[in-house]
C-alpha cells in the first residue's frame, strides 16, 4: 500500500512540475490579438512555416554586411539588421544580427529591444556604451558604462535602455547579436516625442517636469530612425 502511495505522490509531483514549467511562447511582435475566424487572421506569433520540401540554402543566407551603412543623418549612425525578414530560415530560431556604422561622434541613441538581449563587439573605432537598469527599490536607476575598443564585447540585457556613442575622430563599426528573430526597437526620444498621434503635452510636461512650450518644441522636431 505504501508503494501505491509513493507512486501516486510521484505522479502528482510530476504533474505539478509539468504545470509549473508551462508558459506562453515569447512574443515575436508587439501584440498578437486573438481572432475566432482564421480567414481574417493576418499574422501569427512569428511567421508561417514553409513546406520543408521546398526549403533551400538561400532560405538561410543573405549578403551585404561588408557594405558600410549611410551615417549621413541627424544621429550619425546606421543599423543594418539581419533578422527573420532578411533570412527566412531564422524563423523560430530565436536569434538575429545587426551591423552598426557610426560617423565620428555619431551615436545609436538611447533605445530598448523589448524582445531580446544584445551582445555587441566593436570591430573598428572606439565606442562609449552603457545601459540603465529598471527602477530600483531606492528609487534610482543605475547606469553601467564602458569604453570599448576594437575587439571588446559588451552585453545589453533584454528590455533595458542602452546606447552607443562614437567618441573617436574616425568612423566606428560594431556587430551585435540579439536573442530574438525579431527583437524590436523602441528609440526613446522617437517614441515619446514623435508618436502618432502625439502624446498629450500635459502628460509629458508633468512627467518631465518642464514647461509645455518645451514639450511642444520637442514634438515638432523630426525624429530620425536610424534602423
Amino acid at each position: 500500500m505504501k508503494g501505491v502511495h509513493f507512486l501516486l505522490s510521484l505522479v502528482v509531483l510530476a504533474l505539478a512540475t509539468s504545470i509549473a514549467s508551462a508558459y506562453d511562447p515569447s512574443p515575436l511582435q508587439d501584440f498578437c490579438v486573438a481572432v475566432d475566424e482564421p480567414h481574417k487572421a493576418l499574422f501569427v506569433n512569428g511567421k508561417f512555416c514553409k513546406d520543408p520540401k521546398e526549403v533551400n540554402a538561400d532560405d538561410f543566407f543573405t549578403s551585404g554586411l561588408n557594405i558600410a551603412g549611410n551615417t549621413s543623418n541627424p544621429v550619425g549612425s546606421k543599423v543594418t539588421a539581419v533578422d527573420v525578414n532578411k533570412i527566412p530560415g531564422l524563423n523560430t530560431l530565436g536569434i538575429s544580427l545587426v551591423r552598426i556604422d557610426y560617423a565620428p561622434y555619431g551615436q545609436n541613441p538611447p533605445h530598448t529591444h523589448p524582445r531580446g538581449t544584445e551582445i555587441l563587439v566593436v570591430v573598428e573605432g572606439t565606442l562609449y556604451v552603457g545601459f540603465v537598469t529598471s527602477n530600483q527599490q531606492d528609487g534610482k536607476n543605475r547606469l553601467f558604462t564602458k569604453v570599448l575598443n576594437k575587439g571588446d564585447v559588451f552585453v545589453f540585457p533584454i528590455g533595458l535602455i542602452h546606447f552607443q556613442f562614437n567618441k573617436g575622430h574616425t568612423p566606428a563599426v560594431a556587430f551585435a547579436g540579439l536573442s530574438s528573430q525579431n527583437a524590436g526597437v523602441i528609440t526613446i526620444a522617437n517614441a515619446v516625442f514623435g508618436s502618432d498621434p502625439p502624446i498629450n503635452p500635459d502628460v509629458l510636461a508633468k512627467a518631465f517636469q518642464v514647461d509645455n512650450n518645451i514639450i511642444n518644441l520637442l514634438q515638432k522636431q523630426f525624429w530620425y530612425d536610424n534602423n
